[in-house]
């Protein structure tokens, strides 16, 4: 919006044409609007919980103190996040589109869950089967719909980093690899977000790293350079990662222990699916992998603990997802979550040299 408006009130001024500009421009938009939106939004999920957040019985017991904590806060993220993006981004691309669908899917299906957990005071929140039948119906969709609309075989593509040579045209099982990457990260970030702040800055950090992919990705030059897939039009999702970053450490702001405000499902659920679409996209899927370990790890400990009690009968943490383990090994809540921030630092890092290293 605000990019066809320069264009019209500076025809010829070709600063706002510069992805790069636009990028910077909608990480400050979104990181201004979630500073300013934020007490509202606070006060305004405050009035309409009454209790505020339950917190789980099986949950470590310094989480009891956090009863009564407003939840939903990913809503300030995802207004901030689309705002940002229909002002700065081009309307006409069809990856912004698409990856902004998915996004707001998914918040639905958050949304949706939290609101179980206020109203019928539920913990748990939408059952699982329906929880992952929405998913499911959602990801197919998107993958569907990417799958239908590649118009160079490279969008169906799959390369591994370090490996420049490698590529396999995926055909149809790029629709299964698609869901995979939108269900799978969209509830690794959920099972993240269980302390304040711990899931966010990954997300801050892997939104940074896919924004350098997808200009890099949109640019013949750069992509030739580094040896990337081209994927035409790519670029423009630089501003929407750009505006998950900027509203994600808005929200941090609030966020940061002892935290004012939850993500809740509506953000993490949301934010999860939308860099497993951008990562598909740029053809990045095992970028995503790396530079959001934590999500990976904090997934696998759920499912190595699940397999080895129906297995054995025995628990290889003392609970999962692992922050809580650690939690319980008596590290106090601000350490394991800088901790896992560091490692998220040194994750990115190690994704972004892959740029370099094929």
């Amino acid at each position: 919006m605000l990019l066809e408006l320069m264009r019209w009130l500076f025809p010829g001024f070709g600063l706002f044409e510069f992805i790069t500009m636009r990028a910077i421009l909608g990480a400050m938009t979104a990181l201004g609007l979630a500073l300013w939106l934020g007490p509202r939004v606070i006060e305004r999920l405050r009035r309409l919980k009454a209790g505020g957040q339950p917190i789980r019985s099986d949950g470590p017991q310094s989480h009891f103190s956090k009863a009564g904590t407003p939840t939903m806060g990913g809503a300030l993220i995802l207004l901030a996040v689309t705002l940002s993006t229909l002002l700065w981004s081009e309307l006409s691309n069809r990856y912004v589109w698409i990856t902004l669908a998915v996004l707001l899917a998914f918040a639905l299906i958050g949304w949706l869950d939290d609101w179980i957990k206020i109203v019928r005071r539920d913990p748990k929140g939408l059952k699982s089967r329906h929880k992952y039948a929405l998913q499911s119906l959602f990801g197919l969709v998107a993958a569907g719909v990417l799958f239908a609309t590649a118009d160079h075989p490279s969008n169906t593509t799959l390369y591994l980093p370090l490996l420049k040579n490698f590529a396999l045209p995926l055909g149809a099982m790029f629709v299964v690899v698609a869901y995979f990457w939108i269900v799978g990260f969209s509830n690794a970030v959920n099972l993240t977000d269980g302390l304040d702040g711990l899931a966010i800055m990954p997300v801050v950090l892997t939104a940074g790293v896919l924004a350098v992919f997808a200009y890099a990705s949109g640019n013949a030059v750069f992509a030739e350079y580094l040896g990337i897939p081209r994927v035409p039009g790519a670029g423009e999702l630089a501003i929407l990662c750009a505006a998950i970053g900027g509203a994600g450490l808005g929200f941090l702001w609030f966020n940061t222990y002892p935290a004012m405000v939850f993500m809740g499902d509506v953000g993490a659920l949301a934010l999860g699916a939308a860099l497993g679409c951008i990562a598909i996209i740029v053809r990045q899927e095992i970028v995503l992998v790396i530079v959001g370990g934590i999500f990976v790890i904090e997934t696998l400990s759920v499912m190595a603990q699940v397999a080895s009690f129906k297995l054995t009968g025995r628990r290889i943490f003392r609970m999962a997802p692992i922050h809580h383990h650690f939690e319980l090994k008596g590290w106090p809540e601000p350490r394991v979550i800088v901790r896992f921030w560091i490692i998220s630092v040194m994750l990115a890092l190690v994704a972004l040299a892959t740029l370099k290293v094929r």
